[in-house]
């Protein structure tokens, strides 16, 4: 069957499509994924945001069904790590009910409210770090254990005993404390590119 339908395209009787390399697709998540709950294997359900034309055809149509897999779930350390997941994606099924096997690789990720980048690994989504935040804590605390020891001592070396200890204990909070996870939520938005052309009878 295969080889009638190569035949039937040579002689023009058949139109055969195929996804060039470097073609872009957004993908929108129809079911949330986070690294709090993720494990390697999750499936990952997606619908095309936009659609994929080839010489003006629709070859993939909006709404049309892509699912993947989570490949990598780590969740974020107390001391240190940030939360990293991997997916990959793997097969597109188009309205007529045809499924295509594919991998492109992500590109980008947008999920609202979240700070959600695509790693230096293939298909790696991090979290944004929380320098700044930590840095915050340590120093509202070092400000109160000021204020407590300046009025428990009166005294500037009071105030110094104090804001060291504050500072002691915002540290400490800073290192059990986990940092953020991932979240790609319902409706969040990711950016693929085919690395190579895909071909569709």
């Amino acid at each position: 069957m295969r080889f009638l339908s190569l035949v039937f395209a040579a002689a023009g009787l058949v139109s055969a499509a195929e996804i060039p390399a470097g073609t872009h697709v957004l993908l929108r998540l129809v079911n949330s994924i986070s690294t709090r709950t993720a494990r390697d294997g999750d499936r990952i359900y997606m619908r095309t945001a936009t659609p994929i034309l080839v010489n003006g055809q629709f070859v993939v149509p909006v709404e049309s069904y892509a699912e993947g897999t989570v490949s990598r779930a780590v969740r974020s350390g107390r001391v240190k790590g940030r939360a990293e997941l991997s997916i990959r994606i793997e097969s597109f099924t188009l309205p007529s009910g045809k499924t295509i096997r594919v991998s492109p690789h992500l590109s980008s990720v947008d999920s609202e409210g979240t700070e959600q980048r695509v790693g230096t690994k293939e298909n790696e989504i991090q979290q944004g770090g929380t320098k700044g935040q930590d840095a915050e804590k340590v120093a509202v605390r070092g400000g109160e254990g000021a204020a407590i020891g300046g009025i428990a001592d009166r005294s500037w070396t009071g105030a110094g005993i104090g804001a060291g200890a504050g500072g002691a204990v915002g540290l400490a909070t800073v290192l059990l404390t986990r940092g953020r996870e991932v979240d790609l939520r319902q409706g969040s938005t990711l950016d693929v590119v085919f690395d190579r052309a895909i071909s569709i009878d």
